[in-house]
């Protein structure tokens, strides 16, 4: 879908705007039309680096973004792909070479880099820190910030940079704005974000619990407040981000109070490859009886745990057909992840005193319904309940699954990240006339470590 040029007395209305985000090996991007909050195109260029490097690269039309919403919200994944969708194999070196690739495929739809209706590029930063607590047009001492936090954030954040340098030579006048991850969670009271660790070592070297999904629970926690016909600051959620990471928030009058990642990703819940929370002596016992070095134990946590630890999958679609033919690993490893869903919701429910909804999203919570369905079994003493027909309902809408006697709201509510991204990078540039460039930024916020 070509949107129309809208032109002011002299100059094109810039009211695009692309979203980046970018892995270590991978690009994922999105180019939103904030009129109608529509996306024009979406792709991915993986294994950047390697031989088989690809790229898909979908243009979407008005009828073919409402059948993706559909499909993507729906389960049919996120990822770039449909009837349109492009595909460029071989290698790609860099990402500046991805990135490039990017341009040209957007440019091929009349969508390129140079078009004047571009009004920013929103970056996915994993890792802000306490400094950044909104989005921040990024200049040089943001960038700096953004690298000095590299150490507690040692697998995103570089790649981030990357793509933000990127970007910029690419285009040097365009405002670069950075959404943070772990914004949303820096409203978390200091009694729930500070490990009980001596405090001299902790600020000395910035361990505290910062939390990560901010995007998806703060786009999440404000749809379920207007399914629910009511402001965010009138209504207390539980949010349960259930992806191959995955994540729990409470969220107090649209703040978050508490969340169950830490200071990197690999605290909370049971995910797909990563263990959640674990006696930290496991890795001393592994180090000492085991002989394994810290590398092989970050490898282990992080990639060999979860749900792909206790039954060698980490999709729930195969997880599910394995205990319907009598797998008892599998039956286990859905065991084992339940029950950690509820250990949080009844811990967050303490925490909120009162709680207006539990609301399911990502790939497992919008898609799953027998996860959802035990997740909240037992919990009719809470006010929790979950109808068997709205469960089973496949949807892409916002929806309540819960019967109308349930004191407490069930919702499944479908996030969707980049759209936040891009609404957060165009209210900045709004806020800022449009005349924000590469050298300019509001005021950094006080560091606290």
């Amino acid at each position: 879908m070509t949107t129309p040029t809208k032109k002011g007395s002299a100059a094109v209305q810039a009211r695009r705007v692309l979203v980046l985000n970018s892995g270590s090996s991978s690009v994922k991007y999105q180019l939103l039309d904030m009129d109608d909050r529509s996306r024009l195109a979406i792709g991915l260029v993986e294994r950047i680096g390697e031989d088989t490097s690809r790229l898909l690269h979908t243009p979407l039309t008005e009828s073919e973004e409402v059948a993706r919403r559909a499909s993507v919200e729906g389960g049919g994944g996120r990822r770039a792909g449909g009837a349109g969708t492009r595909e460029r194999t071989g290698r790609i070196a860099d990402h500046e070479a991805a990135l490039k690739a990017a341009a040209e495929e957007l440019a091929a739809d009349g969508l390129g880099l140079d078009s004047p209706e571009l009004a920013a590029i929103g970056h996915r930063v994993v890792h802000g820190g306490l400094r950044f607590t909104e989005p921040t047009v990024i200049n040089d001492e943001v960038l700096a910030e953004i690298e000095r936090l590299v150490p507690v954030a040692p697998l995103h954040n570089p790649a981030n940079i990357i793509g933000i340098r990127t970007a910029q030579a690419l285009r040097p006048d365009l405002p670069q704005v950075a959404v943070f991850d772990t914004a949303f969670h820096t409203t978390m009271p200091e009694y729930a974000a500070r490990y009980a660790i001596d405090v001299e070592t902790a600020d000395a070297h910035r361990i505290r619990r910062y939390g990560f999904h901010g995007t998806s629970h703060a786009y999440v926690s404000r749809k379920a407040a207007e399914l629910l016909g009511r402001t965010p600051e009138e209504v207390n959620v539980i949010v349960l981000h259930l992806g191959n990471g995955a994540s729990a928030s409470a969220v107090a009058g649209g703040r978050c109070v508490e969340t169950s990642m830490g200071l990197t990703p690999l605290e909370g819940l049971v995910m797909g490859t990563r263990s959640g929370d674990i006696d930290p002596a496991v890795t001393f016992h592994l180090k000492r009886v085991a002989g394994m070095s810290i590398d092989e134990i970050d490898v282990l946590l992080n990639k060999r745990s979860g749900l792909v630890g206790l039954c060698g999958d980490n999709d729930m679609r195969e997880i599910r057909r394995r205990i319907d033919e009598g797998d008892e690993r599998a039956a286990l490893a859905f065991d084992i992840y339940v029950h950690r869903l509820k250990k949080y919701i009844g811990a967050y429910s303490a925490v909120l005193g009162r709680v207006d909804a539990v609301v399911f999203t990502a790939g497992v919570g919008e898609n799953s319904a027998p996860v959802r369905e035990a997740a909240i079994a037992g919990l009719e003493g809470f006010g929790l309940a979950v109808d068997a027909g709205l469960n089973a309902v496949r949807s892409g809408e916002p929806r309540l699954i819960s019967p109308d006697y349930a004191r407490v709201a069930v919702a499944v509510v479908p996030t969707d990240e980049e759209l936040e991204i891009a609404g957060q990078t165009f209210a900045l540039v709004e806020r800022l006339g449009r005349t924000a460039q590469p050298g300019q930024a509001e005021p950094l916020g006080q560091v606290d470590n």
